[in-house]
């Protein structure tokens, strides 16, 4: 039986779930959280990279400033899609600022940017602040590519 291997946001344990359970609510074997709680996680680039690489499912992050006004005003619409997407979607949220490293290595030159990985492969990437129906959408879209 195939499992999807998924990273825990609490502990970071490495759990191994059957497809068929992700809409069952998983919790982590480790430390017994969910595995997924339908709002954005906020990760440093370390975490970033674990989910990324070992997330056996999309992972949508949100390159993000404290100070960015537009970031804010997307910041309930990212929230509202991570109660969409997941469990199919593993939404995480990453400080512009404090990965330095990250936004280098990936580019970004505006926030908030929307950094879409499948596979720990980036398969697209947006700038700007968009509504929940537009970045639900967007996911969607370079999903089924």
């Amino acid at each position: 039986m195939m499992k999807i291997d998924l990273v825990c946001p609490a502990c970071s344990a490495l759990n191994r779930v059957p497809p068929e359970k992700l809409g069952d609510r998983p919790h982590c074997g480790a430390c017994h959280k969910p595995l997924f709680a339908g709002q954005p996680i906020t990760v440093n680039g370390a975490a970033l990279d674990r989910h990324i690489c070992q997330d056996g499912v999309a992972v949508l992050v949100d390159v993000w400033a404290p100070w960015c006004g537009p970031c804010h005003a997307m910041a309930p619409h990212y929230e509202l899609a991570a109660a969409q997407l997941e469990p199919k979607v593993r939404l995480l949220r990453l400080n512009a600022d404090s990965a330095p490293e990250i936004v280098s290595r990936y580019e970004v030159r505006t926030i908030p940017t929307l950094l879409l990985f499948n596979d720990g492969i980036l398969l697209a990437q947006q700038s700007g602040a968009m509504t929940t129906a537009q970045i639900v959408h967007w996911v969607g879209e370079q999903v089924q590519r």
